[in-house]
C-alpha cells in the first residue's frame, strides 16, 4: 500500500477554523499557520470536519455519472467513456477507473486519524478551555465539549465507513490507525477481508452509543454521522460478509449475525426511521433531507451536472448519459392487464418514478422515440436502449439558464435496511420465521417495501429459502435501482459471472397508424472475468508498498 496518503498535515491545517454550526464550510484559510492552530480551538472543528470531505457521492462515480452503466442497469451513451473497462472486463493494474476512491477513502481515514491524534490525551479539552472563562461562557463550553465527544465517536465510525467502502471494492486492505508521522513511517501490511470486517464492527460497537441519535434539533449539525448511520454501516458490512462471495460454505452463523445487525437497527427504541410515503418524490431535490427514510446523506452544493449528463439529447443541454436497459425495465412487475402497444402501463409505479419511457411527459414535452420524432433513437447520442434516467433528476430544469437543484446522495436509507434484514433473516431462518427478539419475518419486511410502492402489487408468496432469495434479489433490483447497489450485489451473490456476461438490451420503437410497437433488441455485449470480483490495486501502489501489499488474483 502507498502509505503516504495524500491528505498532508499542512493541507489539513489550512482548513477553515469553523464553528460547530458551520459543518459544510470547508473553505481554505490561507492565514492559518501551525502555530496559530495550536492556540485556536476552532482548529478542532476544522480537523473534525475534514474527515467528512472525501465521502462518496454516487452521482459522479464514473465518467462523471452514476455507476449504473457498469452493471446491467444502464448503458452509457457516449462512446468515449471509462466504464468500458468494466463492460469489457479489461480492468488491470494500470487501469482502474475507481482508483480515485481508494485514495479518497484513505484520505478520509488519515483525516480521522489526524483528528483523533490532535485531541487525544486531553489535548482537545485543554484547547477548548484555553483563553476562556468557564463560568461566564459555561453554556458555550458545554456545547463545545459535547460536540468534541460526538466528533471523536464520529471519527471512529467514519473510519468504519471508509473501510466498508474499501473492502467492498478490494477485499482485504491495510488497516491504518495512525498517521504516518505517528507510526514512524512504517508500512502497513494488508489485512484479510475477515479481519477488516471485525475491525469495522468493533469500531461501530465501541462508539455507536456515543453518537448523537438525531441532529433534528441542531440543524447546523445535519450531515454528521449518527447512531443510526453507524448501525446501518454495520448491517450492510455483515450482509456482504455473509454473502456467497465471502461465505462460500454458507456458514449460517454469518447470516444470523447479519440478520441480528439489521434487527438491532430496526428495533432500536430511540431511532425513528420509516419508509417515506412517496417513493418518486423522495429522491428529488431536498425531499430526502427531511424524510424519516433517510439514515445518512452525503450533502453537496446545488448543481445541474446530473441533469446535463442525463437529460435526453433532444432537450437543450442534455447528453442522454446513463440510459436504463430493458434488462432492468423487465424486472418491474405488471399489476394489471398487459397492453402490447403500451408495455409501460399497469406496471409497478417505481418504473415511472425511476425511468423515462417512450410517451413519458418529461422536460415539458412528451418523449417520442420512433423514426422522425423528436427523440428518434437514430439521432446522434440519443438513447441506445429506448429509455432515459428519471430517478434523482429535477424535471424541466432550464439548463440554458444554468438553473440548479439539490442533489444529495442518499448513502443509507430505511428501504435498504428492510431489504438487508429480509435477505439475511431468510438465509438464517427462512422467509416466515420470526426468531425470539426479532421484529418481524423476512417476508413481512419485504412486504413493507412492496406495499410502499403500491398496495396493488401481488403479495409475496415464496415459501422456501431458495424461492424467497430470488424475490429479494428482484426487489433489490427494483427498489434500489441506480443507487449504486446492483453491481456490488451481483458480485457478493457471485451472480456477476452469469449476469454480466449477457448482452444488455433495449427496445426498438416503431410507429404505424398512430400505434407504437416495441421489439426487444441487444444493445451491447458485456464481459466479466472471475478476476473482476475484486478490483485491482494499481501497480504503482504495489511497488510503493515495499512488498507489504499483495495484488488481488488475476491481475
Amino acid at each position: 500500500m502507498k502509505n503516504r496518503i495524500t491528505i498532508l498535515i499542512l493541507a489539513l491545517a489550512a482548513l477553515t477554523a469553523v464553528s460547530c454550526n458551520g459543518f459544510l464550510d470547508t473553505g481554505l484559510d490561507i492565514k492559518a499557520t501551525t502555530e496559530s492552530l495550536a492556540t485556536n480551538r476552532g482548529s478542532i472543528w476544522s480537523f473534525a470536519n475534514a474527515f467528512y470531505t472525501p465521502m462518496i457521492s454516487g452521482y459522479s462515480v464514473i465518467d462523471g455519472n452514476l455507476f449504473a452503466s457498469a452493471s446491467d442497469e444502464a448503458e452509457q451513451t457516449s462512446a468515449s467513456n471509462t466504464v468500458i473497462y468494466f463492460n469489457k472486463g479489461i480492468l488491470n493494474s494500470s487501469v482502474n477507473p475507481l482508483w480515485t476512491y481508494y485514495n479518497n477513502c484513505y484520505e478520509g481515514i488519515r483525516a480521522a486519524n489526524y483528528f483523533l491524534d490532535y485531541v487525544a490525551d486531553g489535548k482537545g479539552v485543554a484547547l477548548l478551555q484555553k483563553n476562556r472563562n468557564l463560568t461566564t461562557d459555561a453554556v458555550n463550553y458545554a456545547r463545545d465539549l459535547a460536540s468534541l465527544n460526538w466528533y471523536i465517536a464520529e471519527a471512529h465510525v467514519a473510519r468504519a465507513y471508509y473501510y466498508a467502502e474499501l473492502i467492498k471494492m478490494y477485499g482485504g486492505v491495510p488497516i491504518v490507525e495512525k498517521t504516518q508521522e505517528a507510526s514512524g513511517g512504517a508500512m502497513v501490511p494488508r489485512s484479510s477481508y475477515e479481519e477488516c470486517v471485525e475491525y469495522i464492527v468493533k469500531e461501530i460497537d465501541d462508539w455507536k452509543d456515543q453518537l448523537s441519535t438525531s441532529w433534528k434539533e441542531n440543524a447546523g449539525y445535519e450531515g454528521r454521522l449518527t447512531r443510526g448511520a453507524a448501525l446501518a454501516i454495520k448491517a450492510r458490512v455483515l450482509l456482504y460478509a455473509a454473502s456467497p462471495l465471502h461465505n462460500p460454505s454458507h456458514d449460517i452463523a454469518k447470516w444470523q449475525r447479519a440478520a441480528k445487525a439489521s434487527a438491532d437497527l430496526i428495533s432500536d427504541p430511540v431511532l425513528n426511521y420509516g419508509l417515506d410515503p412517496d417513493y418518486a418524490a423522495y429522491f428529488r431535490g431536498s425531499n430526502s433531507l427531511t424524510s424519516k427514510e433517510s439514515i445518512y446523506i452525503v450533502r453537496r452544493a446545488n448543481t445541474n451536472d446530473l441533469e446535463k449528463n442525463n437529460y435526453p439529447i433532444a432537450t437543450s443541454g442534455g447528453k442522454s448519459g446513463v440510459c436504463p436497459t430493458e434488462n432492468l425495465v423487465s424486472a418491474y412487475e405488471y399489476i394489471g392487464a398487459v397492453n402490447p402497444s403500451d408495455p409501460y402501463a399497469n406496471r409497478d409505479p417505481r418504473l415511472q418514478a425511476s425511468i423515462v419511457v417512450n410517451g413519458s411527459d418529461w422536460n415539458g414535452r412528451t418523449i417520442a422515440e420512433a423514426t422522425g420524432e423528436t427523440d428518434d433513437m437514430a439521432n446522434a447520442n440519443a438513447s441506445k436502449t429506448g429509455y432515459y434516467l428519471k430517478k434523482f433528476l429535477t424535471d424541466n430544469l432550464n439548463l440554458t439558464l444554468d438553473q440548479k437543484a439539490q442533489h444529495n446522495w442518499v448513502a443509507y436509507r430505511w428501504g435498504e435496511v428492510l431489504l438487508n434484514y429480509a435477505e439475511a433473516l431468510n438465509e438464517a431462518y427462512g422467509p416466515s420465521v420470526v426468531p425470539p427478539g426479532y421484529p418481524m419475518s423476512a417476508k413481512a419486511a419485504l412486504q413493507q417495501v412492496r406495499d410502499r410502492a403500491s398496495l396493488s402489487l401481488p403479495p409475496v408468496a415464496a415459501a422456501t429459502i431458495d424461492s424467497f432469495r430470488e424475490r429479494v434479489k428482484r426487489e433489490r433490483r427494483v427498489e434500489l435501482a441506480f443507487e449504486d447497489h446492483r453491481y456490488w450485489d451481483l458480485l457478493r451473490w457471485k451472480d456477476a459471472a452469469t449476469v454480466l456476461n449477457q448482452p444488455v438490451k433495449g427496445v426498438k420503437i416503431t410507429k404505424a397508424g398512430g400505434t407504437y410497437s416495441y421489439t426487444v433488441v441487444d444493445v451491447a455485449t458485456r464481459t466479466f472475468n472471475n478476476a473482476n470480483y475484486y478490483l485491482p490495486f494499481m501497480r504503482s501502489e504495489i511497488q510503493n508498498s515495499g512488498g507489504t501489499l499483495e495484488q488481488n488474483p488475476g491481475y
